[in-house]
Protein backbone atom coordinates (compact mmCIF):
# COMPACT_ATOMS: atom_id res chain seq x y z
CA UNK A 1 0.00 0.00 0.00
CA UNK A 2 1.30 3.65 -1.21
CA UNK A 3 1.05 5.96 1.60
CA UNK A 4 1.92 9.67 0.07
CA UNK A 5 3.99 11.70 2.71
CA UNK A 6 2.03 14.96 4.11
CA UNK A 7 -0.35 14.74 1.50
CA UNK A 8 -2.60 17.49 3.29
CA UNK A 9 0.04 19.87 3.92
CA UNK A 10 1.07 19.65 0.25
CA UNK A 11 -1.85 19.98 -1.27
CA UNK A 12 -2.47 22.82 1.34
CA UNK A 13 0.93 24.93 0.11
CA UNK A 14 0.00 23.93 -3.37
CA UNK A 15 -3.38 25.89 -3.09
CA UNK A 16 -4.84 23.67 -6.06
CA UNK A 17 -7.04 25.51 -8.64
CA UNK A 18 -9.18 23.30 -10.69
CA UNK A 19 -8.58 24.23 -13.33
CA UNK A 20 -4.51 24.82 -13.04
CA UNK A 21 -1.43 22.80 -13.96
CA UNK A 22 0.63 20.96 -11.85
CA UNK A 23 3.87 19.29 -12.23
CA UNK A 24 4.80 16.43 -9.71
CA UNK A 25 8.49 16.00 -10.59
CA UNK A 26 8.71 13.12 -8.57
CA UNK A 27 5.39 10.49 -9.41
CA UNK A 28 6.65 7.57 -7.60
CA UNK A 29 3.85 5.31 -7.25
CA UNK A 30 1.13 8.42 -7.82
CA UNK A 31 -0.09 8.65 -4.20
CA UNK A 32 0.53 12.77 -4.70
CA UNK A 33 -0.12 12.82 -7.99
CA UNK A 34 -3.61 11.33 -7.69
CA UNK A 35 -4.48 13.52 -4.85
CA UNK A 36 -3.82 16.25 -7.13
CA UNK A 37 -5.70 15.21 -10.38
CA UNK A 38 -8.70 14.52 -7.85
CA UNK A 39 -9.22 18.38 -7.00
CA UNK A 40 -9.21 19.40 -10.98
CA UNK A 41 -11.95 19.76 -13.41
CA UNK A 42 -10.47 20.98 -16.40
CA UNK A 43 -6.89 21.04 -14.83
CA UNK A 44 -3.74 19.00 -15.40
CA UNK A 45 -1.20 17.13 -13.87
CA UNK A 46 2.63 16.09 -15.50
CA UNK A 47 3.79 13.28 -13.64
CA UNK A 48 7.52 13.06 -14.05
CA UNK A 49 9.92 10.29 -12.07
CA UNK A 50 13.34 9.31 -13.60
CA UNK A 51 12.19 5.63 -12.56
CA UNK A 52 10.17 3.85 -15.50
CA UNK A 53 9.28 1.21 -13.70
CA UNK A 54 7.63 3.07 -10.77
CA UNK A 55 5.45 5.22 -13.45
CA UNK A 56 4.25 1.94 -14.62
CA UNK A 57 2.66 1.41 -10.86
CA UNK A 58 1.61 4.46 -11.19
CA UNK A 59 -0.18 4.43 -14.06
CA UNK A 60 -2.10 1.34 -12.55
CA UNK A 61 -2.66 3.63 -9.19
CA UNK A 62 -4.12 6.36 -10.88
CA UNK A 63 -6.55 4.25 -13.41
CA UNK A 64 -9.83 4.58 -11.70
CA UNK A 65 -9.43 8.42 -12.02
CA UNK A 66 -7.83 8.76 -15.79
CA UNK A 67 -11.46 6.52 -16.34
CA UNK A 68 -13.10 9.59 -15.62
CA UNK A 69 -11.15 12.02 -17.58
CA UNK A 70 -8.41 10.26 -19.45
CA UNK A 71 -6.30 13.88 -20.10
CA UNK A 72 -6.01 14.72 -16.36
CA UNK A 73 -2.58 13.03 -16.14
CA UNK A 74 0.10 12.96 -19.06
CA UNK A 75 2.97 10.69 -17.64
CA UNK A 76 6.56 11.10 -18.66
CA UNK A 77 9.85 10.17 -17.43
CA UNK A 78 11.91 12.56 -16.75
CA UNK A 79 14.82 13.64 -14.29
CA UNK A 80 14.94 16.92 -12.58
CA UNK A 81 17.07 18.32 -15.31
CA UNK A 82 15.06 17.87 -18.19
CA UNK A 83 10.84 18.78 -16.94
CA UNK A 84 11.63 21.62 -19.09
CA UNK A 85 12.08 19.86 -21.86
CA UNK A 86 8.57 18.24 -20.25
CA UNK A 87 6.49 21.70 -20.63
CA UNK A 88 8.22 22.15 -24.04
CA UNK A 89 6.41 18.61 -25.30
CA UNK A 90 2.91 19.79 -23.93
CA UNK A 91 2.21 23.24 -25.69
CA UNK A 92 -1.63 23.37 -25.10
CA UNK A 93 -4.28 25.99 -24.26
CA UNK A 94 -3.91 24.90 -20.54
CA UNK A 95 -0.31 26.27 -19.99
CA UNK A 96 0.57 30.00 -20.19
CA UNK A 97 4.02 30.68 -21.59
CA UNK A 98 5.08 27.10 -21.03
CA UNK A 99 4.84 27.18 -17.02
CA UNK A 100 2.73 25.26 -14.40
CA UNK A 101 0.71 26.82 -11.52
CA UNK A 102 2.25 24.48 -9.27
CA UNK A 103 5.52 21.97 -8.51
CA UNK A 104 6.01 19.12 -6.15
CA UNK A 105 8.83 17.31 -5.69
CA UNK A 106 8.75 14.86 -2.87
CA UNK A 107 12.86 13.93 -2.56
CA UNK A 108 12.32 10.41 -0.71
CA UNK A 109 13.41 7.40 -2.12
CA UNK A 110 9.74 5.39 -2.65
CA UNK A 111 8.69 1.85 -1.09
CA UNK A 112 8.59 -0.22 -4.03
CA UNK A 113 12.79 0.80 -4.92
CA UNK A 114 13.50 -0.15 -1.20
CA UNK A 115 11.83 -3.47 -1.25
CA UNK A 116 12.68 -4.51 -4.71
CA UNK A 117 15.82 -6.33 -4.02
CA UNK A 118 16.57 -6.57 -7.98
CA UNK A 119 16.80 -2.67 -8.02
CA UNK A 120 19.99 -2.65 -5.48
CA UNK A 121 18.61 0.30 -3.07
CA UNK A 122 17.67 -2.41 -0.16
CA UNK A 123 19.77 -3.73 3.14
CA UNK A 124 17.42 -6.23 3.94
CA UNK A 125 17.04 -7.91 0.34
CA UNK A 126 20.01 -8.92 -1.18
CA UNK A 127 20.27 -7.55 -4.83
CA UNK A 128 22.44 -6.99 -7.95
CA UNK A 129 24.29 -3.53 -6.26
CA UNK A 130 22.37 -1.35 -8.94
CA UNK A 131 21.08 1.59 -7.11
CA UNK A 132 20.10 3.43 -10.34
CA UNK A 133 16.55 5.27 -10.68
CA UNK A 134 16.81 5.43 -13.99
CA UNK A 135 17.91 2.03 -15.25
CA UNK A 136 18.96 3.34 -18.92
CA UNK A 137 21.99 5.12 -17.33
CA UNK A 138 25.24 3.60 -17.19
CA UNK A 139 26.48 4.10 -13.75
CA UNK A 140 25.64 1.70 -11.40
CA UNK A 141 26.64 1.41 -7.57
CA UNK A 142 29.34 -1.46 -7.91
CA UNK A 143 31.44 0.62 -10.60
CA UNK A 144 31.81 2.98 -7.78
CA UNK A 145 32.00 0.18 -4.95
CA UNK A 146 34.58 -1.40 -7.26
CA UNK A 147 36.85 0.91 -8.67
CA UNK A 148 36.86 3.87 -6.85
CA UNK A 149 40.38 4.83 -5.00
CA UNK A 150 40.12 4.66 -1.52
CA UNK A 151 40.36 8.29 -0.60
CA UNK A 152 37.24 9.44 -3.28
CA UNK A 153 35.07 6.27 -1.65
CA UNK A 154 35.55 7.25 2.00
CA UNK A 155 35.08 11.48 0.53
CA UNK A 156 31.76 10.50 -0.74
CA UNK A 157 30.99 8.06 2.14
CA UNK A 158 31.86 11.12 4.15
CA UNK A 159 30.16 14.01 2.01
CA UNK A 160 26.72 12.39 0.52
CA UNK A 161 26.36 9.85 3.65
CA UNK A 162 27.53 11.93 6.51
CA UNK A 163 28.92 9.03 7.91
CA UNK A 164 31.99 9.87 10.43
CA UNK A 165 33.63 6.42 9.87
CA UNK A 166 34.03 6.42 6.28
CA UNK A 167 37.67 6.06 6.12
CA UNK A 168 37.54 2.80 8.20
CA UNK A 169 34.20 1.67 5.63
CA UNK A 170 36.23 2.85 2.82
CA UNK A 171 39.00 0.71 3.90
CA UNK A 172 37.35 -2.61 4.69
CA UNK A 173 34.98 -2.16 1.03
CA UNK A 174 38.43 -2.12 -0.79
CA UNK A 175 39.78 -4.83 0.91
CA UNK A 176 36.79 -7.00 0.33
CA UNK A 177 36.44 -6.49 -3.29
CA UNK A 178 35.10 -7.31 -5.77
CA UNK A 179 31.57 -6.99 -3.90
CA UNK A 180 28.79 -7.87 -6.21
CA UNK A 181 25.55 -7.66 -4.17
CA UNK A 182 23.77 -5.43 -1.51
CA UNK A 183 24.00 -8.22 1.08
CA UNK A 184 27.61 -8.76 0.67
CA UNK A 185 28.21 -5.14 0.95
CA UNK A 186 25.81 -4.63 4.02
CA UNK A 187 27.50 -7.45 5.93
CA UNK A 188 31.63 -5.87 4.90
CA UNK A 189 30.64 -2.60 6.72
CA UNK A 190 28.59 -4.57 9.60
CA UNK A 191 31.75 -6.24 10.26
CA UNK A 192 33.98 -2.91 9.90
CA UNK A 193 31.92 -0.38 11.95
CA UNK A 194 29.72 -2.62 14.50
CA UNK A 195 26.06 -1.51 15.21
CA UNK A 196 26.12 1.27 17.80
CA UNK A 197 22.30 2.18 17.38
CA UNK A 198 18.70 1.31 15.58
CA UNK A 199 20.44 2.36 12.25
CA UNK A 200 21.92 -0.67 10.58
CA UNK A 201 25.97 0.50 10.31
CA UNK A 202 25.92 0.44 6.36
CA UNK A 203 22.44 2.61 6.45
CA UNK A 204 24.49 6.41 5.93
CA UNK A 205 26.67 4.27 3.59
CA UNK A 206 24.13 3.01 0.91
CA UNK A 207 22.36 6.01 0.94
CA UNK A 208 25.68 7.90 -0.16
CA UNK A 209 25.93 5.40 -3.19
CA UNK A 210 22.42 6.24 -4.01
CA UNK A 211 22.85 9.89 -3.96
CA UNK A 212 26.08 9.40 -5.91
CA UNK A 213 25.11 7.40 -8.93
CA UNK A 214 21.88 9.03 -9.56
CA UNK A 215 23.75 12.67 -9.37
CA UNK A 216 20.90 13.27 -7.05
CA UNK A 217 22.59 16.79 -5.79
CA UNK A 218 23.07 18.10 -9.68
CA UNK A 219 19.37 17.05 -10.03
CA UNK A 220 18.30 19.08 -7.40
CA UNK A 221 20.37 22.16 -8.22
CA UNK A 222 18.83 22.14 -11.50
CA UNK A 223 15.21 21.45 -10.21
CA UNK A 224 15.47 24.46 -7.74
CA UNK A 225 17.39 26.35 -10.04
CA UNK A 226 14.86 26.36 -12.99
CA UNK A 227 11.75 27.64 -10.36
CA UNK A 228 11.75 30.99 -12.23
CA UNK A 229 11.33 29.41 -15.74
CA UNK A 230 9.14 26.43 -14.62
CA UNK A 231 6.09 27.77 -12.59
CA UNK A 232 4.57 31.24 -13.46
CA UNK A 233 4.23 34.31 -10.70
CA UNK A 234 1.48 33.40 -8.06
CA UNK A 235 2.30 29.88 -8.48
CA UNK A 236 3.64 27.77 -5.55
CA UNK A 237 6.30 25.23 -5.22
CA UNK A 238 6.85 23.01 -2.37
CA UNK A 239 9.71 20.42 -1.74
CA UNK A 240 9.50 17.32 1.05
CA UNK A 241 12.56 16.51 2.09
CA UNK A 242 14.28 13.58 4.14
CA UNK A 243 17.42 14.09 4.47
CA UNK A 244 19.38 16.93 6.08
CA UNK A 245 21.61 17.63 3.18
CA UNK A 246 19.16 18.04 1.06
CA UNK A 247 16.93 20.13 3.10
CA UNK A 248 19.34 22.53 3.62
CA UNK A 249 20.29 23.03 -0.02
CA UNK A 250 16.37 23.63 -0.51
CA UNK A 251 16.45 26.23 2.36
CA UNK A 252 19.67 27.70 0.65
CA UNK A 253 18.01 27.67 -2.89
CA UNK A 254 14.67 29.29 -1.72
CA UNK A 255 16.74 32.08 0.60
CA UNK A 256 18.93 32.93 -2.48
CA UNK A 257 15.41 33.17 -4.57
CA UNK A 258 13.71 35.38 -2.14
CA UNK A 259 16.92 38.04 -2.05
CA UNK A 260 16.49 38.14 -5.59
CA UNK A 261 13.23 39.08 -5.13
CA UNK A 262 11.88 35.95 -7.69
CA UNK A 263 9.87 33.82 -4.69
CA UNK A 264 8.44 34.34 -1.34
CA UNK A 265 8.98 32.34 1.25
CA UNK A 266 5.90 30.54 2.60
CA UNK A 267 7.29 28.45 5.30
CA UNK A 268 9.59 30.22 7.41
CA UNK A 269 9.96 27.65 9.63
CA UNK A 270 10.15 24.07 8.10
CA UNK A 271 7.11 22.18 8.47
CA UNK A 272 7.06 18.90 9.71
CA UNK A 273 4.22 15.88 9.74
CA UNK A 274 1.77 15.53 12.10
CA UNK A 275 2.35 13.48 15.34
CA UNK A 276 -1.08 11.05 13.97
CA UNK A 277 0.78 10.91 10.41
CA UNK A 278 4.06 9.36 12.10
CA UNK A 279 1.95 6.81 14.40
CA UNK A 280 0.42 5.78 10.90
CA UNK A 281 3.15 5.91 8.35
CA UNK A 282 6.84 5.44 10.25
CA UNK A 283 8.42 6.27 6.89
CA UNK A 284 7.51 10.43 7.14
CA UNK A 285 9.10 10.78 10.47
CA UNK A 286 11.79 12.16 8.65
CA UNK A 287 9.97 14.27 6.10
CA UNK A 288 10.53 18.17 6.08
CA UNK A 289 8.62 20.26 3.90
CA UNK A 290 9.22 23.93 3.14
CA UNK A 291 6.78 25.93 0.39
CA UNK A 292 7.43 29.33 -1.91
CA UNK A 293 5.04 31.43 -4.08
CA UNK A 294 6.80 32.83 -7.26
CA UNK A 295 6.45 36.51 -7.76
Amino acid sequence: MHVPVMLAEALEYLAIKPDGVYLDATCGLGGHTRAIAERLTTGLVLACDRDQESLEIARRNTADVLLEQPARIRFHQAAFSRVGEVLATEKSSQLDKLKVDGLLADLGVSRYQLTEGERGFSLMADGPLDMRMDRSEATTAAEIVNYESEKNLADLIYKLGEERRSRKIARAIVRARPIRTTGHLAKVIEEAVPRTGKLHPATQTFMALRIAVNREEDELDALLGAVPELVKPGGRVVIITFMSLEDRRVKRAFQELERAERVRILTRHVVRPSDEEVAGNAPSRSAKLRAVEVL
